[in-house]
């Protein structure tokens, strides 16, 4: 069965290690992650690729949460493709229970992953105006008290600059290493057909 990943380029990376695990033979396309600063766009790009490529795969696995994107199931429906269950990639990596219980724990927290970490310069600061108005950050991230580091593949540096966004803004911190999480028993549960587990 020919099979295409349209994933989050903030899971690409992942989904593409996951695909190498299991030697799974699907292509792989990606979508902008800072799409999600309009996400309006994750669902009219998703939209407008289905339409140009759906005929050429018998199936389509979107590796994408909700993440705002309102329509997105209509866009999947339409297309008759199927998305990994869950409604953000921080809920994937956590898995559904354990994602609940921190927000039980402490529902001014702030997730990183990986790819966040990486790209905090340019998707957190700059995404969100504050390398230019930092006098910002209070309005944005007022509520916040905690930053909890989902971690993939842990590096020092990450965990390093990890601590020190915490710390600049006066939270706690925390590190879950999580490696892939429910991203991959739900990616597997499709690829075999299955019903996605929680």
């Amino acid at each position: 069965m020919k099979t295409l990943f349209i994933a989050c380029g903030a899971l690409a990376k992942e989904t593409k290690q996951l695909m190498d695990k299991y030697g799974w033979e699907v292509d792989l396309k990606a979508l902008p992650a800072l799409h999600h600063a309009t996400p309006h766009r994750i669902t009219e790009d998703l939209d407008r690729m289905l339409a140009e490529i759906r005929a050429d795969y018998e199936r389509v696995i979107v590796v994408y949460g909700y993440c705002g994107a309102a329509g997105i199931d209509d866009v999947l429906k339409k297309h008759q493709a199927v998305r990994i269950s869950g409604p953000h990639c921080y809920e994937m990596y956590a898995g559904a229970v354990q994602f609940s219980q921190m927000m039980d724990e402490e529902p001014g927290t702030f997730f990183l992953t990986d790819w966040l970490l990486r790209a905090y310069d340019k998707a957190v600061l700059a995404g969100l105006g504050l390398d230019k108005h930092p006098e910002l950050a209070p309005l944005y991230f007022g509520n916040y008290r905690r930053l909890v580091y989902l971690s993939q593949t842990p590096e020092e540096k990450l965990l390093a600059k990890g601590q020190a966004i915490a710390d600049s803004m006066g939270w706690t911190f925390e590190h879950r290493p999580v490696g892939y999480g429910a991203l991959e028993t739900r990616l597997a549960a499709l690829m075999q057909g299955q019903e996605q587990p929680a």
